[in-house]
């Protein structure tokens, strides 16, 4: 008996940081924006369509960006509001999928598979994502396929705010018309050796014997001759609020010494966060658990702005601390819990000086990767290293 065909939604905010901000300003819509620093030092996070025009991209430095074009207005740009607004169009989807993932602070894949019995998943589809504009106010492309890659690639050709389904059967017609850069994962250097042996459509690259592209490329080659195909069972990962990262540590002696308990703490903060950027991801809520001598246990936690920065998330643990701990208590155990995980993506760290500080939180994880987690600490935590 044959196979019933996946059906994969992916859906991705159009330019989310821009479209936020225009919900604020509508007067300036159909300008080149830029949200980001416009100093010396600035950083492009994110860029309108019509900046894009002008060659503007993510990452690039604002002076470079002020070159290309001049009249680009720059909006500093809102952490809180784009966590908000993500959080909101995370919610609408659960309520309406049986399987959601979400892959960043803006995009989604939704498994539709044998919804089919009940509903149309294309009229579905189109439903879902009008519920989203309408209930958000922001724009949002889609492509509907039966398999993650293809849906992504559909979504970037339906943009900006439109959609494209590609029935089962029809994956190569949509595919080998486009240019092998449209794949996902297919960089500058891979396209560069890709077109010096005159590889330039997807449909060349199909053609190609898998053998010849595995030898120039390794096990890269045989992954791409399947992208070419549309071949991709990848599955749509369930995405919870509740899987996390955390660090806790039982004390050999009770503890009600302030200054011993927030050094743990920055210890457990430094070693969970060092967890967050190795996995590459952020988190959007913190919690901190106390176990006093009496064994009695208690938590506080809260929903933060998504972020993998040290600073902002000592910050939040300290806060929570405050407001949790029994002064004069003692203490026989501290954890710290990071959970709402969602994969970090550039545009989420190009913020202010937000660069500068996760380049330097990765810079001390090199370290410690290399050297040992004892490498580098924070000179608060030093008192409080374990002994052996």
């Amino acid at each position: 008996m044959a196979e019933t065909p996946r059906h994969i939604a992916h859906f991705d905010l159009d330019a989310f940081f821009v479209s936020v901000e225009l919900l604020k300003r509508p007067e300036l819509r159909g300008k080149p924006l830029i949200v980001g620093g416009d100093g010396q030092r600035g950083i492009v996070a994110a860029c309108s369509y019509e900046a894009r025009k002008f060659g503007i991209q993510s990452a690039m430095p604002a002076m470079t960006a002020k070159k290309l074009c001049p009249q680009a207005i720059f909006l500093k740009g809102s952490y809180h509001e784009y966590s908000k607004y993500s959080r909101m169009v995370t919610d609408i989807i659960a309520a309406a999928v049986p399987v959601y993932e979400k892959a960043s602070i803006d995009e989604f894949y939704v498994d539709l598979t044998g919804m089919d019995k009940f509903f149309g998943v294309s009229q579905y589809t189109r439903e879902l994502r009008t519920r989203i504009i309408k209930e958000t106010g922001l724009p949002i492309s889609y492509g509907l396929s039966t398999s993650k890659l293809v849906s992504k690639m559909a979504t970037n050709e339906a943009k900006p705010n439109g959609y494209l389904e590609i029935p089962a059967g029809r994956e190569t017609a949509f595919l080998w018309p486009l240019t092998v850069d449209k794949i996902p994962m297919v960089g500058k250097q891979t396209q560069q050796q890709l077109y010096s042996m005159g590889i330039h459509t997807i449909e060349q690259l199909a053609k190609t014997p898998v053998e010849q592209l595995e030898y120039a490329f390794g096990k890269w080659g045989k992954s791409l001759w399947e992208k070419a195909h549309g071949l991709s069972d990848s599955p749509v990962e369930p995405y919870s609020e509740q899987k996390s990262l955390s660090h806790e540590n039982t004390f050999q002696e009770d503890h009600n010494d302030i200054s011993f308990l927030k050094k743990e703490l920055v210890r457990l903060t430094e070693e969970t966060a060092y967890d967050l950027r190795q996995e590459e991801k952020l988190t959007g809520c913190v919690t901190i658990k106390l176990r006093y001598s009496d064994f009695k246990t208690v938590s506080r936690q809260e929903v933060i702005d998504y972020t993998a920065l040290d600073n902002v998330l000592m910050q939040k643990v300290h806060d929570l601390f405050d407001k949790l701990y029994h002064k004069g208590e003692k203490v026989r155990l501290l954890g710290v819990r990071f959970s709402h995980l969602v994969p970090m993506t550039i545009q989420m760290s190009l913020f202010d000086d937000s660069v500068e500080k996760l380049e330097l939180f990765k810079a001390v994880d090199g370290i410690k990767n290399q050297f040992g987690s004892g490498a580098v600490m924070k000179a608060t935590s030093l008192g409080n290293k374990k002994k052996n």
